[in-house]
């Protein structure tokens, strides 16, 4: 086996690179930044109704017989690649009036079709996370 010896100005060239593609990889892992309100989309298949609906994190929404509710939305910085995420719970009413929980865990904005909740009737799936809704935010309980 040959070996072939490298000049200094190509070994300074590969450790340019070397340090320019960590640096790169750490900026892709920037830091996520935590959202107030989460954003989904519905839809109704009787009726073909697609609906947009915010919901603060820790509170309920009401979706048919469905109840969303998140419990945190991330998204990351303008500069980055949008990859939002969020942790969320669906819990759906039955006809006896009893709450099922029929999902929890992670919802990807934009891979909608790997965690959506697919029910009988109703499709959630994430859209989007946000600072600020129109939407009032919900009271606090104050001591």
């Amino acid at each position: 086996m040959t070996r072939t010896k490298l000049s200094p100005r190509t070994r300074s060239i590969g450790a340019v690179l070397a340090v320019v593609s960590v640096l790169a990889g750490g900026s892709a892992s920037a830091a996520r930044i935590e959202n107030p309100v989460a954003v989904f989309n519905g839809i109704d298949k009787i009726t073909g109704r697609i609906t947009t609906f915010d919901v603060y994190l820790n509170e309920t929404v009401q979706y048919g017989a469905l109840q969303v509710t998140p419990k945190v939305c991330y998204s990351r910085d303008e500069t980055e690649a949008q990859k939002i995420d969020g942790f969320i719970e669906v819990d759906e009413i039955t006809l006896d009036r009893k709450i099922r929980r029929i999902f929890t865990g992670w919802m990807f904005a934009d891979s909608p079709g790997l965690n959506a909740v697919e029910h009988p009737i109703y499709d959630v799936w994430l859209t989007g996370c946000k600072q600020t809704s129109d939407v009032p935010a919900p009271a606090r309980a104050t001591n």
